[in-house]
């Protein structure tokens, strides 16, 4: 693997080869080995905050796993399976105006993720969807990347990948401005909760191993966000539709407050393992746990 290219297409800084030797590479070998009797494919699931690395995490490994040990990786975002523009507007149309905004629970093609997920299990020729977030809507299908062969590994993240639903008495009180203001009745927090629980629960469970890249708290994400579309846009066109000014941002993180702080307490249990970031997203730890995943 030529870390150097790696570096230069992220955009990333000199010290990251630092990290990747002491903390991705290790979990890569470390991943190799527990193919040994597996069955395949090996479901790895990723769970981060907006903005923690997740999508660069989950690059890293695929890139290391492919030309290293030779082995046949998809890697798949909940982001790729957002449902198209017009259909969150129907949403927002008959359930709540705030199912507009791409991202919670509720806001995806869940049938599309368990037909691919089916199809990576049967070791099938795949395509592998694939979301415009510039134009908000998913990529023309004749454009998705194929996996022709069957896959050793499959890579699933998303920031809420893996979180398990709230308790009613969670869902009373609004937590931010755009709860109390957008959200009085608490129809939209409900809906999305139910959403989790009914759909995301099962797909979830499918992950023979669970990776969680832990953010010091919801403040940070605001930052990193910010950071990542700066990313995004320096890389299209300044006409790209999708493309957030901060002030944007700073209203849209607020859709995803709830559940990364209800990440943050009730997903590290359910981890293998847990890289704790600190507010410049450094791991200063990583805590691995026993954990049969459903498997």
């Amino acid at each position: 693997m030529d870390i150097n290219d790696f570096l230069t297409r992220h955009q990333l800084p000199e010290a990251y080869q630092a990290v990747a030797q002491q903390w991705f590479i290790p979990l890569a070998e470390s991943l190799v080995l527990q193919l040994n009797g597996a069955s395949r494919p090996f479901f790895i699931g990723i769970n981060g905050c907006q903005g923690s690395g997740k999508s660069t995490l989950t690059d890293f490994l695929s890139e290391y796993l492919q030309s290293e040990h030779k082995l046949q990786v998809a890697s798949l975002s909940l982001d790729d399976f957002y449902l198209n523009r017009e259909a969150r507007l129907s949403l927002a149309d008959t359930v709540h105006p705030l199912l507009k905004t791409r991202g919670v629970p509720g806001t995806h093609d869940v049938e599309l993720m368990n037909t691919v997920f089916a199809r990576l299990t049967a070791q099938g020729k795949t395509a592998l969807p694939r979301f415009d977030k510039a134009n908000d809507n998913p990529v023309q299908k004749e454009a998705w990347p194929v996996i022709n062969t069957p896959p050793d590994i499959v890579i699933v993240e998303g920031w809420c990948w893996g979180v398990p639903p709230q308790s009613e008495h969670d869902l009373v009180q609004p937590i931010n401005t755009l709860e109390q203001t957008e959200d009085r009745k608490g129809i939209w927090r409900r809906f999305v909760n139910e959403q989790l629980t009914q759909h995301y629960q099962s797909l979830f469970s499918k992950m023979d191993y669970f990776i969680m890249l832990k953010g010091p708290s919801f403040e940070h994400v605001y930052k990193w966000r910010c950071e990542q579309e700066h990313k995004l846009a320096a890389r299209l066109s300044a006409k790209a539709s999708g493309i957030m000014s901060d002030e944007q941002i700073a209203r849209f993180v607020q859709h995803y407050q709830r559940l990364t702080e209800h990440s943050f307490t009730a997903l590290p249990a359910k981890c293998n393992l847990v890289f704790e970031l600190d507010e410049n997203r450094q791991i200063v730890n990583a805590i691995k746990k026993n954990i049969n995943n459903n498997q």
